[in-house]
């Protein structure tokens, strides 16, 4: 069975104005553009509030984070937070079975 809140939880974006922006294009209101001096506070404050079941956050803030808070967000499911690339710059790309690992613990690897 479901689990019942009082209010759905929502999803928020944290990124450069590139980012903030396709995501308000697509209709996203959570939306907290975010630079160089802000981006690691309003990342601690999004995942303390407790209000968001998903984090999608530029790949720049995660290199800004602590190692303990980078392993936090990696570990984390409840927010799930999803780094996304920005549009300029150097980014990793996460592949779906590491996502999968990560998230679920469980690995999409085939065994040859």
């Amino acid at each position: 069975m479901a689990e019942k809140t009082a209010e759905p939880r929502r999803t928020v974006v944290l990124g450069e104005r590139e980012l903030a922006i396709g995501f308000r294009l697509i209709g996203l209101t959570d939306v907290v553009e975010v630079g160089p001096t802000n981006s690691v506070a309003e990342f601690e404050r999004v995942m303390a509030s407790g209000e968001f079941n998903l984090v999608i956050a530029s790949q720049s803030i995660r290199a800004r984070l602590s190692e303990s808070a980078r392993l936090h967000a990696d570990a984390s499911i409840r927010p799930l937070v999803v780094f996304v690339p920005t549009p300029t710059g150097d980014f990793e790309v996460e592949s779906i079975n590491q996502l999968a690992k990560r998230v679920l613990g469980v690995s999409l690897a085939v065994p040859n």
